[in-house]
């Protein structure tokens, strides 16, 4: 059994893992929430001068806010 939260390639067949990321022809960048945010629920991402908050909720679906 998988867990629901893990994230799975769209195509086994055209893709590669190497660390923690899955490349493909289809998704060329798919990340983990959980390798990103190691030390907590939350990242802080900077995007054109702009600071935007992602986090998990208790529920396990993901906020993003300016």
């Amino acid at each position: 059994m998988t867990n629901q939260h893990e994230a799975t390639p769209p195509d086994p067949k055209k893709t590669s893992v190497a660390d923690g990321v899955w490349t493909s022809q289809i998704a060329p960048k798919i990340v983990r929430f959980k390798d990103l945010a190691r030390c907590g629920d939350e990242i802080w991402i900077e995007h054109q001068g702009m600071l935007y908050r992602l986090r998990e909720t208790r529920q396990g679906k993901l906020i993003l806010t300016k």
